[in-house]
């Protein structure tokens, strides 16, 4: 009795052999490449070039850094927001006023289709015009906040502050807030 004529074991015909066909592996190949061409530009559209996706994420490191970076140096950081010009910079308890006015005049601006709308504070109310910043003191705490980012095609996203969470909570909608 040879290897091949014992089949006890297996439910597979004598002298069968394992594996996938040629016409099985293109079909597969087809599919997954048909796939991708598919899912690809959908999802570099909603993930790499979604203007007001990528401003919110880039604000949300912008408020980790600065937390981080105010337990770290145990300084009073600032995030200064111009709702005018569409741009925000950062500054420090210890910068003197030739730094100040140079971060200023390097501030980052938001993409063309992205607006920061409002900023709301808790006990000073909303800010929709001019300038407004959130402190984070040295150990990190910034007062209850929310930063309000929109979009051209009327897209709104809430970034939430929170005084003591390290998160930012970010709400995809326009959320008010009242003082109370």
């Amino acid at each position: 009795m040879t290897i091949f004529e014992y089949n006890s074991t297996c439910k597979r015909p004598k002298n069968s052999t394992l594996g996938y066909t040629l016409i099985e592996l293109v079909v597969v190949v087809s599919l997954i490449g048909l796939m991708a061409v598919l899912a690809v530009p959908r999802f570099r559209y909603s993930v790499l070039t979604d203007d007001l996706k990528s401003s919110t994420r880039k604000m949300i490191g912008l408020i980790r850094n600065l937390r981080n970076e105010a337990i770290r140096t145990q300084k009073v950081h600032y995030l200064h927001l111009d709702l005018e010009s569409n741009r925000f910079w950062t500054e420090t308890s210890a910068m003197t006023e030739e730094e100040r006015v140079l971060a200023q005049r390097e501030a980052s601006t938001l993409p063309g289709g992205v607006r920061l709308l409002d900023v709301w504070l808790r006990g000073k109310g909303k800010r929709t015009s001019g300038r407004a910043y959130i402190l984070f003191t040295r150990k990190g705490y910034a007062p209850q906040s929310a930063i309000h980012l929109g979009s051209e095609d009327g897209r709104r996203f809430t970034l939430v502050l929170s005084p003591f969470l390290q998160r930012v909570k970010v709400v995809n909608d326009y959320i008010d807030f009242e003082d109370t």
